[in-house]
């Protein structure tokens, strides 16, 4: 008795899984997930035959992931990971080793300042920062955070460390499009006034934070710089605002010589400050 064939490739042995949400997303993830486990792609065939799903219902979603730089098509007609996705897979591998090289720092900020201390970056998907990694503070009253929240970038001070660094168009249409909501009376909303802080952010190389998310909280942020002057990351103290202000001196020496040294480690270089702003 013929043993039957196996299929071109592992996963088409597996039935699709049921999720939760529109259709579409799990077939996304379903594709996403077939192709990137097998170095050979995968034919329109063979994803159909995955995703349990017409050959028909398929075309325009496959056209839409090429179109957006997810997928490749190659002349065989098979399907690849396109160059999207593969530059958020090294975009995530860079944030965590970034991390494991910063960790030291981050608990020496602590343990110098008293207050908790976090990595973040920009978000690969969303104008929104995102947190990396954190030590927290021993105090019983502390600011504290999980991996991977994410925060708006206007009124945070690790949001505007990194949103100052933007380039002039995209820094216009983010102000264009991004709806600002005024969580506390401190919040800036005004495009005007925003811009104004970014421009002081360059020159001081700081932002600051107080109580403009949350009103029992301050914050600090210093950019950290990878090759060619560019803004890879942000590091940032945050704690209660009246102990964050008795502080204030002191806690942003001690930021800017961290956030020097993470650059450092991260093979940057900080540009010269922009005293035009």
């Amino acid at each position: 008795m013929r043993t039957p064939k196996p299929p071109p490739i592992a996963a088409a042995a597996r039935a699709p899984a049921r999720r939760a949400g529109p259709q579409s997303v799990g077939r996304i993830f379903t594709i996403l997930d077939s192709i990137a486990g097998d170095r050979a792609g995968a034919t329109l065939s063979d994803l159909a035959r995955i995703t349990g799903s017409p050959k028909t219902s398929l075309v325009g979603l496959l056209a839409g992931l090429c179109a957006e730089g997810c997928l490749v098509r190659e002349t065989t007609g098979r399907y690849g990971l396109g160059p999207r996705i593969h530059a958020l897979a090294m975009r995530a591998m860079a944030g965590r080793e970034l991390a494991a090289l910063v960790r030291p720092v981050l608990a020496a900020l602590v343990e110098a300042t008293g207050e908790t201390a976090v990595l973040g970056a920009l978000a690969p998907d969303a104008d929104l920062a995102i947190y990396l990694d954190r030590v927290e503070s021993s105090n019983s009253i502390r600011y504290a955070v999980t991996v991977g929240e994410r925060r708006d970038l206007y009124c945070t001070a690790m949001g505007k460390v990194l949103l100052a660094y933007f380039d002039s168009a995209r820094l216009k249409q983010y102000l264009k499009t991004t709806p600002r909501t005024r969580y506390t009376p401190t919040t800036i909303i005004n495009g005007t006034e925003l811009l104004a802080e970014l421009a002081r952010i360059r020159r001081d190389g700081i932002a600051r934070s107080n109580g403009e998310r949350v009103s029992a909280a301050a914050a600090l942020a210093a950019p950290i710089f990878g090759s060619g002057g560019t803004v890879v990351a942000a590091l940032l103290i945050a704690g209660p605002i009246e102990r964050m202000r008795a502080n204030r001196a002191s806690n942003e020496r001690l930021l800017l010589a961290a956030a020097d040294e993470c650059t450092r480690l991260a093979g940057g270089m900080r540009p010269a400050p922009d005293r035009a702003a």
